[in-house]
């Protein structure tokens, strides 16, 4: 499988040809941020009319496909619910984690471009947050690319976390012995 990243802008998201667009999204967060945020710019604001006419409230697991083209270089694009903001951590980014690639799975694409769950606002660290996605990605073995939408400090933060799993190192804690 390959990880790649693309910076959080629309130019650069535009020169994408993905056909998936994952996007998660916290139930009491608005406006939307990060890739959300800039989706729902350019999409005139219809993913925060859809998140605020409660047909999604934003609740863990809860998924809505979205229309992406013509306005987006994506067909599809998937919103994934998180729950409340103060509630979000590794548990939840699991649950997320796994309803995205389920949905991948269900919608037979074995390719995707998304913002990982936390990231939008910050809620997760980026090194973390690409540690629960490579954890989650082991039950996933069918999947040729994953496009990562982050900023570049954030990337940089996640390619060692990337080559680490590559090589297969594990970091471990000595353990303290009384002498």
């Amino acid at each position: 499988m390959e990880v790649r990243f693309v910076s959080l802008d629309l130019a650069r998201l535009d020169a994408q040809r993905m056909e998936m667009l994952a996007l998660p999204f916290f139930e009491d967060e608005r406006p939307l941020r990060g890739a959300a945020g800039l989706c729902d710019w350019r999409l005139c604001g219809a993913l925060s009319r859809i998140v605020g006419s409660e047909r999604v409230r934003g609740d863990v697991g809860e998924v809505l496909l979205v229309p992406g083209r013509p306005r987006l270089a994506f067909e599809k694009v998937v919103l994934f619910g998180q729950g409340p903001a103060a509630a979000f951590d590794g548990d939840v980014a699991a649950v997320v984690l796994d309803r995205v690639l389920r949905t991948l799975d269900g919608l037979r694409l074995r390719s995707m471009a998304l913002s990982l769950p936390g990231r939008g606002s910050g809620r997760a660290a980026p090194a973390e947050a690409m540690r629960w996605f490579l954890r989650a990605l082991e039950s996933a073995p069918d999947i040729d690319e994953v496009l990562v939408v982050d900023d570049l400090e954030a990337q940089r933060a996640m390619v060692p976390v990337i080559e680490a799993a590559r090589r297969g190192v594990r970091v471990v804690r000595a353990r303290e012995t009384d002498a």
